[in-house]
């Protein structure tokens, strides 16, 4: 074995996986996760463990995958996460735990992820649960939104003991999991329903249909429902477009949209009425990890895909692993360049979207080079449909029905980042409705840190 490599993981083959929505990493089998376990030389002073946003005892789980017992690996990463199934899927380990990892700076880092991904689905095959071990306390907490941060927050808060109820104004549990990801990345009837299980398991329970801001407000849940404390982790799911000419064109998606018609809506399914797949030709229109899901979907609904993005390869936010996957499946990337206008027949459909040429100037605020327009390099490329894939923010429907609750200029949620707590009392937030739109474990962490807030205030009233 070569110490230095990790071991290979193995996955659908491109030319197969473009025509399915089947996961494409097939993950590893006992002897490769123990092969690979085996590669860590279990630092003392492990960085991994400060790379990862909730903590887990990286050297403690991977030391018992590497003796063959995972169900006590299961024990120790579910002290830490509510959600190792998905983490190992889709979590950033290259620039977190796997980035922080010594062993990355002499050959390759250890596949932490696909080591998660392993114990946790052993554990959904093996039916492993986690444990609560507190009393109940007899304190009654409210959680807004059914996705990652409200997910961790609401199970970690069970394991200390209190009475927690999930509020998700979708008719299905799990966020962004559920209407975001595609399912070739994050399959819903295995890995998201038992995580969402798992965290049930603890005693959440978890109402769906119910708008926070319409259904009921937050001054309700805490006036006249009983609630001692509200997490809000309702996330940021407002679009943002560009502002050119021809963006209400019929043929536009967000790709919020797109991927939910495509998800939730069942859109692949041709008994399903949620017309999406008779596009042929498709730009997206941004370069992050959302993007490539965009894409990646609309080339597995039968179209000739394009993205569209106006810096390099080299400054794409989205992770390396899913720009390589599109590539692969046959994506085609038109880079250093910029939409001007979208195109449209006399019906109003997309007919195409004019563009032109960039080229890097100086860094910008962000620190990445800024695009500058070449003069004279306009072009056409014809199309049937454009998505876009420009971020998101969170939508104001909680803030404005809530008294006393702080936003930003970019309309998110004021809170601390060490605990969530926000300008109201007994009210804390996390995930993409305080930072905006970021990272599944990134939202899970806020959650972690929310839920010892709330354990602390209520501690102490």
């Amino acid at each position: 074995m070569d110490v230095l490599k990790k071991v290979p993981v193995r996955e659908q083959a491109p030319d197969v996986r473009n025509k399915n929505f089947e996961e494409v990493c097939l993950g590893y089998n006992m002897e490769e996760a123990q092969e690979e376990a085996a590669r860590c030389i279990n630092c003392k002073n492990a960085q991994c463990i400060l790379g990862c946003p909730v903590a887990i005892d990286i050297p403690a789980f991977i030391h018992q995958v590497k003796e063959g017992d995972i169900e006590e690996a299961y024990k120790i990463i579910s002290q830490s996460s509510a959600l190792p199934a998905v983490c190992g899927r889709v979590c950033p380990q290259e620039s977190q735990c796997e980035g922080k990892c010594i062993r990355g700076f002499k050959g390759e880092p250890i596949s932490i992820g696909k080591l998660e991904r392993f114990v946790a689905d052993y554990a959904r095959e093996h039916e492993l649960k986690p444990e609560v071990t507190a009393e109940k306390k007899g304190k009654k907490v409210a959680v807004i939104g059914s996705g990652p941060s409200g997910l961790t927050c609401a199970g970690d808060l069970a394991k200390m003991g209190y009475d927690v109820t999930i509020f998700e104004a979708l008719h299905e549990a799990g966020g962004v999991l559920v209407y975001g990801i595609p399912e070739f990345r994050l399959p819903k009837k295995t890995v998201v329903s038992s995580e969402i299980e798992n965290v049930k398991s603890l005693g959440v329970k978890i109402e769906t249909n119910v708008v926070i801001g319409k259904s009921m407000t937050i001054d309700h849940l805490l006036e006249e429902e009983g609630f001692d404390a509200v997490f809000i982790g309702s996330g940021a799911g407002l679009p943002k477009f560009m502002g050119i000419p021809g963006e209400n064109a019929n043929g536009v998606f967000s790709a919020n949209e797109y991927l939910t018609r495509s998800n939730l809506m069942k859109a692949f399914d041709d008994e399903y009425d949620t017309p999406i797949t008779r596009c042929k030709k498709v730009a997206i229109v941004g370069g992050g990890n959302v993007a490539m899901d965009a894409a990646r979907t609309a080339l597995r609904l039968g179209a000739e895909v394009h993205v569209v993005y106006r810096r390099s390869e080299a400054e794409l936010p989205a992770r390396v692993e899913e720009v390589h996957h599109a590539k692969e499946e046959g994506i085609i990337f038109d880079l250093l360049t910029n939409p001007l206008e979208i195109l449209t027949d006399d019906n109003g459909w997309v007919k195409g979207m004019k563009c032109i040429r960039m080229e890097l100037g100086e860094p910008d605020a962000s620190g990445r080079r800024r695009p500058v327009e070449i003069a004279g390099s306009e072009f056409v490329i014809e199309l049937d449909a454009v998505i876009m894939s420009l971020g998101t923010s969170p939508n104001p429907l909680i803030s404005s029905t809530t008294k006393g609750l702080d936003i930003n200029k970019w309309k998110c949620i004021v809170a601390e980042e060490s605990n969530g707590k926000t300008t109201k009392e007994a009210v804390y937030a996390g995930g993409d409705a305080v930072t905006g739109a970021a990272t599944v474990i990134l939202a899970m962490g806020a959650g972690k840190s929310a839920a010892k807030g709330i354990d602390e205030f209520l501690s102490a009233n």
